[in-house]
């Protein structure tokens, strides 16, 4: 296993943003998911972006300072289901296939991000 930071191995800052801006178009484009999206203006989804960036940054060693809400309160009340989630990790392994992130990344990504789903998920 490599000393280097998640954040490092997926590329630092830039790998990370490349990572959100193949993702989030996958998301808002699918027709069960893309409802979270709806009536947002493009401010707002700028905003949810980089916050995104940000979150995925400091949360995989990197120096990005994250100032939105944690993961609970971000998405109380939105109902994401257990189908929701399941839709959100096919278009996450299509991206990271997309961008070529080597196994042991992926893995880590996933590991990390299934451990938010007890605060995401709600019914």
């Amino acid at each position: 296993m490599s000393d280097k930071s998640l954040y490092e191995r997926l590329g630092g800052y830039d790998g990370i943003t490349g990572f959100v801006n193949n993702l989030l178009p996958r998301l808002q484009s699918d027709s069960q998911l893309g409802r979270f999206w709806e009536n947002r203006g493009t401010d707002g989804i700028e905003r949810e972006k980089q916050l995104l960036i940000d979150y995925l940054c400091a949360n995989a060693g990197g120096i990005k300072y994250y100032t939105g809400r944690d993961m609970k309160l971000t998405h109380i009340g939105m109902g994401i289901s257990e189908s929701d989630w399941e839709i959100f990790f096919g278009h996450a392994g299509a991206t990271m296939e997309a961008l070529s992130v080597p196994q042991q990344e992926c893995d880590d990504v996933v590991a990390f991000v299934s451990s938010l789903k007890n605060d995401i998920v709600e019914v």
